[in-house]
Formats: C-alpha cells, sequence, structure tokens
C-alpha cells in the first residue's frame, strides 16, 4: 500500500514531528498542552467517534483558515 500524506505533508515532516515529540521534555510537553487549552481562537472537546468523518468534513469545508484568520498548526505548531 502507498503512502497517503495530508496536503503539505511527506515522509519527511511526519518524522520532524516524531523527533520533536519524542525528544520533548516532559515539562515543555506538558507547557505546550496548557497553552493548546488556553487558545482563544480554537475549542478542545470530546467528539463522538462516529461523528468524527462529518467533524473533519465540515472543517475541511470551513477552510485551511478559521474565523480568527489564524492556519492551522496541528500537531506541531509551526516548527514543523
Amino acid at each position: 500500500m502507498a503512502e497517503r500524506f495530508p496536503p503539505g505533508w511527506d515522509k519527511e515532516r511526519v518524522q520532524k514531528v516524531l523527533d520533536h515529540y519524542d525528544t520533548l521534555p516532559e515539562d515543555a510537553a506538558l507547557a505546550e498542552d496548557e497553552a493548546t487549552f488556553e487558545a482563544h481562537s480554537q475549542t478542545v472537546m470530546v467528539v463522538p467517534s462516529d461523528l468524527v468523518p462529518a467533524v473533519r468534513e465540515l472543517i475541511a469545508k470551513h477552510g485551511k483558515q478559521g474565523s480568527s484568520g489564524q492556519t492551522y498548526h496541528w500537531p506541531c505548531p509551526a516548527r514543523c
């Protein structure tokens, strides 16, 4: 099976994300997690698994930018 990546992603970028989190000290990882929950332009919520495809589709239709104009950078904000 061929490898498939989202638009803008490739094997090298995935490896950079893996390397980032594999070497991130625990206190820095905790700070990054806490900062994510404090972002005012994004919301973190629990979504029933069967609704995840619909939520992803809705986000894709919304575009690559949120209403704040901020580009989504998941899972590695601007560093990867």
